[in-house]
């Protein structure tokens, strides 16, 4: 690692700008059809004088971090807009350190002070994880460095105790194109869309594989074993069309309390003949027992079919240690759980050997800063494959100003292409190609539009 670089967070804007989604996206006990994304500026200031100011975003997606049904939607945002404010100023009263240093002596106390309002860890870690991006862009920014080189000769000070880091990120070798996993949600229309949208964009599973390509897919499953095994067949019978192989994750988004219940939707798929092929390509399943009793209960046998990842139970940074020793296999990255979180429990599976791995989920990640800096961190990651979903379920950058659009085309041409009036993410062949990530910053070379926007906090 070079010499640590220390900095302190000087100033901190918020904005947000509303989405609505083309479609609705059920996963687990909601359906989705708007959301709030917000956006961060935060301006640091490093030891030697020089400040510099870094962005991310990141959508405010209800119940994921908090499934409670007493919540509203508006309940849910506003428990992440909390975590930011509270992150916000936790980070603007902390005493100057390294990137990874800010983050890591904050992390404990950010976690207390949203437990006292009744919110659990996952929404707790939502404000550092939208602020640790656009820290760590200002500052790779301030060096003229990509993410990439930031992270590959640790810039902000990554520290674990588990492994040597300074090893493990110099190893690691961004790619120049990615697949994208096509989730396939619980009211997704397979053959035919009774409601069509018109819009120019694919709308069914089969308009959807003949328009990108895809080989890798991600499955709800809603947890009524007659009621899922059904819709597997009719989703496998559109796939098994396919003459190439195809890969697949079932995502139990936590429908689950036990083991027995998942044991019996494995059963009842090995069971039946139509989706014998469907099976086969099962490469995982992800999160299929609530967060409320995942890390009590052991998984082996589960993992020993199927291998068995973590997702909404991945809400502390011991999490998967302590799901390894359950049986679970893998852990997910996600940008809102924190690219800390991501890095350090990438680098347990490496440490840990052959078996382990990570994945790449994405929580409606979209087009413009959000969705590039997620697949830059996966990519560098080593993950080759990331589950995406913004870009089916949300036209593009429609409603965003036509020049932000065009400067995020103009900046990353292989990312982005203009159809119907709109720029939309480009997939060819099932993959994203995202060479112009590699760029000084993190991840992105075009700004939002910060006037077309309604401010939602400064600190």
């Amino acid at each position: 690692m070079t010499d640590p670089i220390k900095l302190s967070v000087q100033e901190v804007q918020l904005f947000e700008r509303d989405v609505t989604l083309r479609m609705p996206f059920r996963f687990g006990v909601v359906t989705l059809r708007e959301s709030p994304q917000v956006f961060a500026r935060v301006r640091i200031r490093l030891d030697d004088g020089r400040e510099g100011w870094g962005l991310s975003a990141e959508m405010l997606a209800p119940k994921w971090f908090d499934k409670n049904l007493e919540l509203s939607n508006e309940d849910n945002f506003d428990q992440l807009r909390l975590a930011l404010a509270t992150a916000t100023g936790l980070y603007r009263d902390a005493a100057p350190a390294t990137a990874f240093g800010l983050f890591r002596s904050n992390y404990d106390e950010q976690i207390r002070i949203c437990g006292e309002r009744g919110d659990n860890s996952l929404v707790a870690n939502y404000g550092p994880a939208v602020l640790d991006r656009a820290v760590l862009d200002a500052l790779c920014r301030l060096h003229e460095v990509s993410f990439y080189t930031a992270i590959q000769g640790n810039l902000p000070g990554i520290e674990s105790d588990e492994y040597d880091m300074d090893r493990f990120l110099a190893g690691l070798r961004p790619a120049a194109r990615i697949h994208a996993r096509h989730t396939v949600g619980m009211v997704d229309p397979i053959r035919e869309n009774p409601e069509p949208v018109g819009d120019g964009l694919p709308e069914t599973l089969q308009e959807v594989i003949a328009a990108y390509g895809h080989r890798y897919f991600k499955i709800k499953v809603c947890g009524d074993l007659d009621e899922d095994v059904a819709r597997l067949v009719e989703i496998a019978d559109v796939l098994d069309e396919r003459q190439d192989d195809y890969i697949i994750s079932l995502d139990g988004n936590e429908q689950y309390n036990d083991v027995a219940g998942v044991s019996a939707l494995l059963d009842g798929i090995e069971g039946d003949e139509r989706l014998k092929r469907f099976n086969d390509a099962i490469l995982f399943v992800e999160q299929p027992i609530s967060r409320a009793v995942a890390l009590d209960v052991d998984v082996s046998l589960l993992s020993a079919r199927k291998p068995v990842i973590l997702d909404e139970a991945d809400g502390f940074l011991g999490a998967f240690p302590r799901g390894r020793e359950l049986g679970y296999r893998g852990v997910s990255s996600k940008t809102c759980k924190g690219f800390y979180k991501s890095i350090l429990n990438r680098g347990r599976c490496a440490h840990w050997g052959e078996g382990y791995f990570m994945s790449g989920e994405d929580l409606t990640t979209q087009a413009g800063i959000s969705v590039q800096q997620d697949l830059a961190l996966v990519n560098l990651l080593g993950i080759t494959h990331v589950e995406r979903n913004g870009h089916h379920y949300v036209n593009g950058m429609s409603g965003v100003p036509e020049a932000e659009q065009a400067a995020f085309r103009g900046a990353h041409p292989d990312m982005y292409h203009l159809a119907d009036g709109v720029t939309r993410l480009a997939i060819t062949d099932g993959e994203i190609a995202i060479g112009s990530l590699d760029a000084v910053g993190f991840a992105y070379g075009a700004e939002p539009d910060f006037t077309a926007m309604r401010e939602a906090g400064h600190g």
